[in-house]
């Protein structure tokens, strides 16, 4: 196959029609470098203002006395901020180098800083705040149509907004390296076709292994859920008299049992991953009854969680590695499966991925 320069990506001819709502999804190799060009300058230029002693610095106790447990706890702004504007002007350099069809030692280097970059944007620097903010969010919507307030607005703080910053433009690298790598191994930088390489990902036997997965995704959270559910109903399950009583004073029980809510309902939206409802929207669903779930739907939002949760889970090991508290296990020992819950929900979603791929209109597979 002819290896897909970007200047042929950006004149693609296509042989189907899709709806232009999702022509600019489909099209993403073709703007998710110049966007990721865009986020590095933009960052780097944040660092560079903060080397200069501007105000804002979102990393570091003396900033964010929240951050205990961050990878970038002891960092200052006199320190990492020259970091950040050199690695960030270094990245924007190697993103324009992206534009050549580079093969060799290059071509490692380039994935290499790449692939770097999108990880620790998208797993050193967020910690599980950014996770509480997209589960608080519909606690806090169900709350405000009872008439109820729990000042979410006043949670996103400038280190917490940061973090979501960084998630996007790690995915914004991680979306480049992709295209990158499969565009100078001869395969279509679209759909990832390259021959019948690909085919083992809708086989039998890989199928069954999604199934697995996406069990394993959708009964992780389980032992947290009924531990929250215990002590909604008065039974405190797992934790001791004391902290009981806090949680019931301070309102926290409720708290607890609606993100327990919020998973299961994660869990239900899981399941659909390997359901034909996950798939096609069922007859009762208004508007869109009968009618295509678009792929992106459900990868979007799915990939984007399992980073928050294998993000959070790791951070809860090593909390619960340093404090020991075994007297609390029923509050403790449930977010221990977060890895698990985040990774599973990853590859049950890259399983979703491959099975909806269709007719791709740029290689013709």
């Amino acid at each position: 196959m002819k290896p897909i320069n970007w200047s042929d990506v950006s004149h693609a001819t296509t042989t189907r029609s899709k709806p232009s709502a999702l022509r600019w999804w489909r099209r993403w190799p073709e703007w998710a470098r110049y966007a990721a060009i865009v986020w590095s300058l933009f960052y780097g230029a944040l660092g560079f203002y903060w080397t200069l002693g501007g105000s804002g610095f979102p990393l570091g106790l003396l900033n964010d006395p929240i951050a205990q447990y961050s990878a970038f706890r002891h960092v200052t702004a006199s320190t990492a901020g020259p970091v950040i504007a050199i690695l960030s002007f270094l990245g924007a350099t190697t993103l324009f180098m992206f534009k050549f069809n580079t093969r060799g030692i290059t071509r490692t280097i380039l994935l290499l800083y790449a692939w770097s970059a999108a990880t620790i944007l998208c797993f050193a620097i967020p910690d599980t705040r950014a996770l509480i903010g997209v589960a608080y969010a519909p606690i806090s919507l169900i709350a405000v149509l009872f008439g109820q307030s729990l000042h979410y607005i006043d949670f996103f703080t400038w280190p917490v907004i940061n973090q979501y910053i960084c998630l996007i433009g790690g995915l914004l690298w991680a979306a480049t390296a992709l295209s990158f790598q499969r565009q100078t191994c001869n395969s279509c930088a679209y759909c990832g076709r390259k021959g019948d390489a690909s085919r083992w990902m809708v086989s039998r036997s890989t199928e069954r292994w999604g199934r697995w997965v996406t069990y394993v995704a959708i009964f992780s959270p389980a032992y947290y859920d009924v531990t929250r559910i215990a002590w909604l109903l008065g039974i405190p399950l797992g934790i001791t008299k004391e902290l009981y009583q806090s949680l019931q004073d301070s309102g926290a029980v409720w708290a607890g049992a609606g993100l327990s809510l919020v998973s299961i309902g994660g869990a239900i939206l899981t399941h659909g991953l390997i359901k034909p409802w996950g798939e096609t929207f069922p007859r009762g669903f208004p508007f869109w009854a009968g009618k295509r779930v678009p792929a992106a739907a459900a990868v979007v939002p799915a990939g984007f969680v399992s980073i928050l949760l294998t993000v959070s889970g790791i951070q809860v090991f090593f909390q619960f590695l340093w404090s020991s508290d075994f007297d609390n296990w029923g509050a403790t020992t449930p977010l221990l499966l977060m890895p698990i819950w985040g990774i599973a929900l990853g590859i049950a979603t890259i399983f979703f991925y491959y099975r909806r791929q269709e007719y791709c209109n740029h290689c013709s597979r």
